[in-house]
């Protein structure tokens, strides 16, 4: 069980347990455009579709996810939580989910499957939540491309080295980054994450920043812990 300051999530079902990857998309999504829906895409124990029924408006905040056990983890941390009259979880696939699309979304987030490599471990349901040939980035940014509504918002996290191709497929699409953060473990670190937010309508600028997490073990930067202090308890 993990406690944040307003919820708590259950993830013993969970193959992909909570990690800073998930918080730092939750806590970092821009919502300046007061979405009335989201959608969550793989959503695992639910981390993110939480965070943001925390910090957002949102009436109608769904989320997807494939694994059967994930799912059922899901929607108890959902209707365990505060906001359960405002949380769905959908059990299919993005490929299903895009088939018959019922609505359009205001902001659409991801932590998708990334280790595009061809290792592989003895847990397929591990395995299921972390590869990418689960979920390629090219059907993610397709499928936001379709569900995103006119002035929405889509956001991911996505390992760095990744975040060139990423960038070129969400503009095959006409997606285009509003707000870029790279984020690194310490100050001497290589940065190891990419925080990439698109819109439909074209921008002049584009916010880049640099986001370090620690300066030492356990020791966090200002500017991380202003990032999630509303969430983790001894911020």
């Amino acid at each position: 069980m993990f406690s944040f300051k307003k919820f708590v999530v259950e993830q013993d079902r969970c193959a992909m347990k909570i990690g800073t990857d998930g918080v730092l998309l939750g806590a970092w999504t821009p919502i300046e455009n007061n979405p009335f829906s989201i959608l969550d895409i793989g959503t695992g124990t639910g981390i993110i579709a939480l965070m943001l029924a925390q910090r957002s408006h949102a009436e109608q905040i769904d989320a997807l996810e494939i694994d059967d056990e994930a799912y059922e983890q899901a929607t108890d941390n959902f209707e365990n939580s505060p906001w359960s009259d405002r949380l769905f979880c959908f059990h299919a696939g993005l490929d299903e989910f895009v088939e018959e699309p019922e609505d359009e979304y205001d902001l659409i987030v991801s932590n998708p499957p990334f280790y595009s490599e061809d290792y592989k471990t003895e847990n397929e349901q591990r395995d299921l939540a972390r590869f990418q040939d689960a979920m390629p980035f090219e059907d993610l940014i397709e499928a936001a491309a379709l569900l995103l509504s006119e002035n929405g918002i889509f956001s991911v996290i996505i390992p760095f080295k990744e975040e060139e191709i990423f960038l070129a497929l969400a503009a095959a699409y006409e997606l285009h980054p509003i707000k870029i953060t790279r984020v690194k473990g310490t100050p001497t670190s290589e940065i190891k994450r990419s925080l990439l937010a698109f819109c439909r309508n074209e921008n002049d600028t584009v916010l880049e920043e640099e986001l370090t997490i620690e300066t030492a073990r356990h020791i966090y930067t200002p500017e991380y812990i202003e990032l999630t202090k509303d969430f983790y308890l001894k911020m």
